[in-house]
């Protein structure tokens, strides 16, 4: 599978996600809990191939993209300690939805951005074999992946 496609549906994954606990009632608290626990498990995976394979194959094949993948960097930091917040937070907690809202925001952002703005770049600098070579190293390196957001480098970033 091409990177690009493969980053595309794990975006799709979080999109329905987001959707189910927008749907959620007001008082469906282990519901929430239970999504929000597939949503960290999601993103915290997402992360790690981006960070650890595509960003830095992209930076080096498509050097022009370097100020996005930065920027996306920045963007991972503030995410994955979200998401460290929330795997602690009482779904009670009147905090709680505001937080995955927030979340919801910051990640639709980061998504559309990668998907509008530089993705084609990378596309059309790196070519369809260099993709699929990553998008088979990425797609393998999931199961290496770790389950706590704070253990990614954008954490320490």
């Amino acid at each position: 599978m091409d990177a690009i496609v493969l980053l595309k549906d794990d975006h799709k994954t979080v999109e329905k996600l987001f959707k189910e606990f927008e749907k959620a009632g007001e008082q469906a608290y282990k519901t929430k809990q239970e999504i929000v626990a597939k949503i960290v498990e999601e993103l915290t995976t997402h992360a790690y191939i981006e960070e650890q394979i595509f960003y830095p194959a992209a930076r080096e094949g498509a050097p022009d993209t370097s100020d996005h993948i930065l920027e996306s960097v920045e963007e991972h930091h503030v995410v994955v300690w979200m998401l460290s917040e929330l795997t602690r937070l009482d779904p009670k907690d009147e905090r709680f939805d505001a937080k995955v809202s927030v979340l919801m925001e910051n990640v639709r952002h980061h998504v559309e951005e990668e998907e509008e703005e530089w993705f084609p770049q990378v596309r059309e600098a790196m070519g369809r074999k260099r993709l699929q070579e990553l998008g088979e190293q990425m797609a393998k390196a999931k199961a290496d992946a770790p389950r706590d957001p704070l253990a990614l480098s954008s954490a320490k970033a």
